[in-house]
């Protein structure tokens, strides 16, 4: 399985446009939030198994627990690959642990005197890269989304925001696999 997280834009202007305007120091456009959607793919069969939602931005690190909780309810797990924003000590001791599965997540890049230490520290001595590449599985349900249905979360309030976005994996399990 795996889990990865992107962001959704709330409004018709483009991030593209936002930066490209910010970058040529041309008229500065005030800071916008953005919806950010976690989501936990059964990366054989392609389907989303949990997905969180919530504004961004925010840290998702903290959240990849409860949403491989809520996906292990309903499948056996035997391998979790994440990127590095997941990457803690307490995110692989969960998922070895309390899952008894196999985790993968690349060990983030640090200042030289940091000091890695278990799983982490193996993860950077010999990181399994044949193994990670089908983390790029989950790229492929993000861009299905926002190809098909949006890659934005229209609506004025936070919570019909939520609801959208939550229902664009309904949809996306629908569509798909139906």
């Amino acid at each position: 399985m795996g889990v990865d997280a992107t962001g959704l834009a709330q409004g018709a202007v483009s991030t593209f446009f936002v930066r490209r305007m910010h970058h040529h120091g041309q008229k500065l456009l005030p800071w916008r939030h953005w919806l950010k959607w976690l989501v936990v793919v059964d990366l054989d069969e392609q389907f989303i198994l949990s997905q969180l939602a919530r504004r961004g931005p925010w840290n998702d690190c903290g959240n990849l627990p409860a949403a491989v909780e809520t996906a292990a309810q309903e499948t056996r797990i035997g391998l979790v690959l994440a990127d590095a924003e997941f990457d803690s000590e307490r995110n692989h001791t969960y998922i070895r642990e309390q899952l008894g599965a196999q985790s993968v997540i690349p060990a983030k890049r640090g200042k030289k005197t940091w000091r890695v230490h278990g799983v982490r520290a193996q993860m950077r001595r010999a990181f399994p890269r044949e193994i990670y590449r089908r983390r790029a599985l989950n790229e492929s349900v993000f861009s299905s989304v926002k190809r098909k249905l949006s890659v934005r979360a229209p609506g004025g309030a936070l919570s019909m925001q939520i609801r959208q976005v939550l229902l664009f994996g309904l949809a996306y399990n629908i569509y798909y696999k139906l």
